[in-house]
């Protein structure tokens, strides 16, 4: 019979369980190896390194639904970390760990794949900013387009749950690498989507736009190239941008001062203001039209896209020209900058029907990409007719589904532009002027330049950048540096579906100067339903354009001083209504920082390298008679 140890032994039990717990204390709480239980997960993630034709291996991710089988593939091609970019949050459902915008791929069965392109986070080999293709710009092996062709090639043959189908997909720079597998696509290569795709830096896109450097790409670039992974924006001494980027001077006085010119990727911008070899060798929209391929192909775009607002709709017209349009579509949403990932129920104050974004994923993306990559029963739509041009009508707020695009143009549409007219008294009319010597003067100082949000301008306010070309431009409407041209209250509405021309006919007392050029929508004073829309101000269509850039995109030129030139430059695309009650507006200015970097309105070879004693005032006049009548021709329809 087992008996009750004594309390002196029970005393020196004790003691010897405390002195065991005091060593084991000293050793480590964390574990040699860990391992998380998977047993429970909807899905299956492994990570692998493939192999180019090089033997630089790129780090890959790939997210297989649990029991998958004949199931289409998804690739992403990524500068944004392909781990993070797998794992939205920690779950063990694949609906929850990859981003909003794949949720209807999810539903739908689909194999996901990010990968880190060449140089970037996981990955081996060295980043190349925007690689070019193979050729004079790159004379490597190895580009964008063969990374993934070999991905797609490793993919298929060593994903045994897939039905050997691959779509890409993919949002700004994203975009960029989809569009460069479209030069020379791997058979497998099934279908892609293309959204606000990278395509022209120079011309529209990121780092220029018609020759005035954006100054924000400062962030991005620091951000990309001062590590492999992750890297800081640019530290600020003032909070309000405005006022830091004005006392640094030059953009590129800015870059030495925080040390950017040690990054070879703004030297090079630095070293190519203009339109040369090397942005002319990096134009996708040229090279796919050159070198069409026929993968279904759904180009997307937002219609206040606040970065890359020109790679999809000139890659579409490009192709378009070249006789390709009947396996290329075109999609424009009401969305800023890859919005068309997320909820888009509103931009800033705009409301619309319902979530626009999600719509279209559902209804019109989902189905395109299962036409192509299923083929089993699970397909959404077997009979599936993808509207070969789905835009939104921003001012009756519905989604139009269209046959061809645009509907008004300058020439080989069903209708021409019509211009509008600067009239006298800053009024504007569709009738020619009559007056035999018009015009209107501002003073453009570049010590005063406009600022392009009111102030204090914060680049890092990330919601104040998605909504900045939705701003109400009253802010600046009564600057006596801003000619603003208002048209009479509309008693019948005016439908605009295309892209407006800036036509200006003006002179500068300068040798250089900048023109912006904004097609603005002025509601009426009372917006019963919004009353903070009464008088708002929205900008449907703008864009800055470098003066010493009329004649030649290459090779700049200065301005003759108090000669009248012609400044015409295409805005972006709208598809807009202009509804009885409201008018339209135009305001035209010569600076609009600190997005963009100043124009010192002296002619020099550089204005990176533009000196403070550079930088002065200018008288800039404006015509609107009958012989220099300027205007903003409408893509104007029924």
């Amino acid at each position: 019979m087992l008996q009750a140890p004594s309390r002196k032994t029970y005393r020196a039990l004790l003691a010897g369980s405390f002195l065991a717990a005091l060593c084991s204390a000293t050793d480590s709480d964390i574990p040699k190896t860990f391992t998380a239980p998977t047993a429970s997960r909807d899905y299956t993630k492994r990570e692998t390194m493939i192999p180019m034709r090089d033997g630089v291996k790129l780090y890959t991710v790939i997210v297989v639904p649990k029991g998958a089988s004949n199931a289409p593939i998804l690739l992403t091609r990524t500068p944004y970390n392909a781990t993070a970019r797998a794992l939205r949050s920690n779950s063990e459902h694949m609906l929850s760990i990859l981003p909003q915008g794949d949720e209807v791929f999810v539903e739908g069965g689909y194999i996901r794949v990010f990968q880190d392109v060449r140089g970037k986070y996981k990955s081996e080999g060295d980043y190349v900013m925007t690689r070019p293709v193979r050729g004079p710009l790159n004379s490597t092996a190895t580009d964008h387009v063969t990374d993934a062709y070999d991905t797609i090639d490793w993919l298929v043959k060593n994903t045994p749950e897939s039905n050997g189908r691959v779509g890409m997909i993919g949002s700004s720079y994203e975009g960029f690498t989809v569009v460069m597998a479209l030069l020379n696509p791997h058979p497998a290569l099934k279908v892609a989507a293309p959204e606000s795709p990278m395509v022209d830096g120079w011309m529209g896109d990121d780092w220029f736009h018609y020759g005035a450097f954006r100054q924000t790409n400062y962030d991005y670039t620091s951000e990309q190239t001062t590590k492999k992974d992750e890297g800081k924006p640019v530290p600020r001494y003032a909070y309000d941008d405005y006022e830091g980027f004005r006392r640094a001077g030059s953009a590129g006085a800015y870059a030495r001062l925080y040390g950017l010119d040690q990054l070879p990727w703004d030297e090079k911008m630095i070293e190519h203001p203009a339109y040369d070899a090397f942005w002319q060798g990096q134009a996708l929209d040229k090279m796919v039209a050159e070198h069409p391929s026929q993968v279904p192909t759904m180009w997307i775009q937002g219609l206040w896209d606040q970065e890359d607002m020109w790679g999809a709709i000139h890659s579409y017209m490009a192709l378009k020209a070249k006789g390709q349009a009947d396996h290329n579509y075109l999609v424009m949403g009401p969305w800023r900058h890859s919005q068309v990932n997320y909820d888009a129920y509103n931009l800033g104050p705009l409301k619309w029907n319902g979530d626009t974004a999600t719509q279209f994923r559902r209804e019109v993306l989902k189905p395109f990409f299962d036409r192509y990559l299923r083929t089993d029963a699970s397909r959404s739509d077997k009979t599936v007719d993808t509207p070969p041009v789905f835009i939104y009508n921003t001012g009756e707020n519905h989604w139009d589904r269209l046959k061809n695009w645009p509907l008004a143009c300058e020439k080989g549409c069903a209708a021409p532009l019509k211009p509008l007219y600067l009239q006298a008294n800053f009024g504007l009319g569709f009738d020619k002027p009559a007056d035999g010597a018009a015009s209107d003067s501002y003073v453009s100082d570049p010590a005063k330049p406009v600022s392009y949000l009111p102030r204090p301008v914060h680049f890092a306010d990330s919601d104040r950048w998605k909504t900045w070309l939705v701003t109400d431009q009253r802010a600046v409407a009564d600057r006596p540096d801003v000619l603003t041209y208002e048209g009479p209250v509309l008693n019948a509405p005016v439908r605009i579906s295309g892209a407006p021309i800036a036509d200006l006919l003006a002179s500068t007392t300068g040798t250089d100067a900048d023109w912006v050029v904004k097609l603005i929508d002025v509601y009426p004073d009372e917006v019963p339903s919004q009353p903070e829309m009464g008088g708002y101000e929205l900008a449907v269509s703008m864009d800055i354009f470098r003066g010493r850039y009329r004649e030649s995109f290459e090779h700049p030129s200065a301005i003759p001083a108090g000669q009248t030139q012609q400044y015409r430059f295409a805005l972006p695309t709208t598809n807009h209504v202009f509804l009885p009650g409201h008018r339209i507006m135009v305001q035209i200015q010569s600076s609009w920082f600190p997005l963009y970097d100043r124009n010192p309105q002296t002619f020099v070879p550089n204005i990176f390298f533009a000196k403070p004693t550079d930088y002065s005032k200018a008288t800039q006049t404006v015509l609107r008679s009958a012989e220099h009548a300027s205007a903003v021709w409408l893509p104007v329809v029924e």
